[in-house]
């Protein structure tokens, strides 16, 4: 097989036929002796190793922490525990939302927000460097708080006011 052509569906037959027993192999030996890597691939037993790669490839692990940063007063806790929004009521709460765009905010009060989408830098007031916030986090910004909001992915977010 040469890389240019049928490559995504002989790479899916061999993904396919990574994940099936030894019996269900046979029905698909005939597509598996047409395909040959070796003219594309700068290496020997170039089938095998693709073969290899893709079993790999395939079954991926994904694990995803709980972080919390606090920079410049601001606190966000990246991929919050479900149990913790739950706990909050976050589902409960408003929802605002605006497209990409720059502007001024100040914070007469505490509040709490979790987006849903976007991807804001928040830029305080006196600070140096923003507090990039995206999809996924909680975030806190204290009472008094001034700082511009530069939106570069629309913004949907619960928030709170305490």
């Amino acid at each position: 097989m040469a890389c240019a052509s049928g490559s995504s569906s002989s790479l899916l037959i061999l993904l396919n036929q990574s994940r099936l027993g030894p019996q269900s192999q046979k029905g698909h030996q005939r597509i598996d002796s047409s395909i040959s890597f070796g003219a594309s691939l700068p290496f020997s037993s170039a089938r095998r190793r693709t073969k290899v790669g893709l079993r790999r490839m395939a079954k991926p692990i994904v694990k995803a922490e709980t972080l919390t940063i606090e920079k410049s007063g601001i606190k966000v806790v990246r991929n919050p525990p479900e149990s913790k929004l739950t706990e909050l009521g976050v589902r409960k709460w408003p929802k605002w939302g605006c497209p990409p765009s720059k502007f001024p905010w100040t914070y007469s009060a505490k509040e709490t927000c979790y987006l849903l989408e976007g991807k804001v830098k928040v830029y305080p007031d006196g600070a140096e460097e923003p507090v990039e916030i995206t999809a996924g986090d909680l975030v806190e910004f204290p009472k008094g708080m001034s700082c511009t909001w530069d939106v570069s992915v629309g913004v949907d977010k619960h928030y709170n006011f305490e």
